[in-house]
């Protein structure tokens, strides 16, 4: 049995509403409803309250299906972060070519500023792409990948900087 048809029928045994067990977990109505639809998981904390609750433990709370389904989730949100880090990566290299050959001050002024942002999509969405492989044994290819990306963040930088200082 998956960890949200337990926790659905651990919860109506205790009369509880999706209210009242939140409450009692300190947690929103809608975490207990996404828990209940797999739609997302418990943090550790709210594993250790639930199966305190229930007067259970939390190795009868969840599976393997569980901890599968978990992993795959996580893949998936780091495979969407890093996307949304490529994107940022391609605005700030468009952008800082471009401050290359820009006169106008106030056109580019908005550039840079798109500039600075891509490349802070870039950085924040590329570390939070890499949270989950932080616990994982990495391969050479992840290893030489990583490296690549360092590399690529150097040039950014360079390219937005170069650009500014010549401008100025």
């Amino acid at each position: 049995m998956k960890f949200s048809e337990k926790l659905k029928k651990l919860r109506q045994e205790k009369n509880l509403t999706q209210d009242d067990l939140a409450e009692k977990i300190f947690v929103t109505r809608t975490a207990i409803s996404k828990w209940e639809t797999d739609n997302g998981y418990p943090s550790i904390e709210s594993l250790k309250l639930l199966a305190k609750l229930f007067n259970t433990t939390i190795d009868d709370l969840i599976s393997e299906e569980d901890i599968k389904i978990k992993e795959d989730l996580g893949l998936k949100n780091s495979k969407i972060n890093h996307y949304i880090a490529l994107g940022g990566l391609g605005v700030s290299i468009v952008c800082a070519i471009c401050l290359y050959f820009i006169r106008n001050a106030i056109l580019f002024g908005v550039i840079t500023a798109l500039a600075i942002l891509g490349a802070c999509l870039y950085f924040t969405f590329t570390q939070l792409s890499l949270t989950y492989y932080k616990d994982k044994k990495l391969t050479k290819k992840q290893l030489t990948y990583n490296k690549f990306r360092e590399i690529l963040s150097a040039i950014l930088v360079f390219l937005v900087l170069f650009a500014v200082v010549r401008n100025i």
